[in-house]
């Protein structure tokens, strides 16, 4: 299974940020839409992602209140991302080893999707329940 084929299923709804805005904003908004990051953008253009664990950081030890603090002060800029065409083995691999929940997938360099580790998950979920009832089947028959 490729991330494209997630994508179709889950569809390429991206929630994103300006990185001017609040933590507070940021924080806000993924309430609202219950997500857990939210992709961080200048136009059309990724600058970097901000994440719950990017949000725990900027409260962790800090005095200023969360709208006191822009989205860019706090965000990832060196953003870890897939491609339409990657196997989701491939990507289990790359979320797992750089310990990030959200992968951005881009085409071409634009920016086409998000990936969560729920999804890559559910699908390898789906993917093993078929292989399971296609030998179940096979046995059976």
């Amino acid at each position: 299974m490729l991330l494209k084929d997630i994508l179709a299923t889950k569809g390429t709804t991206i929630l994103s940020i300006a990185p001017s805005a609040s933590m507070a904003d940021a924080v806000d908004k993924m309430v609202a839409h219950r997500c857990g990051c939210l992709v961080v953008t200048e136009g059309e253009t990724m600058v970097g992602i901000i994440s719950e664990r990017d949000v725990l950081r900027a409260i962790s030890g800090v005095a200023e209140p969360l709208d006191k603090i822009s989205v860019e002060q706090r965000m990832t800029k060196e953003v870890i991302t897939g491609t339409p065409e990657q196997n989701i083995n491939d990507t289990m691999g790359l979320m797992t080893q750089n310990h990030v929940r959200h992968l951005p997938v881009l085409d071409e360099g634009r920016l086409a999707g998000l990936i969560s580790i729920g999804d890559v998950v559910k699908a390898q979920h789906q993917k093993l329940a078929m292989e399971n009832h296609l030998l179940m089947s096979y046995i059976q028959s």
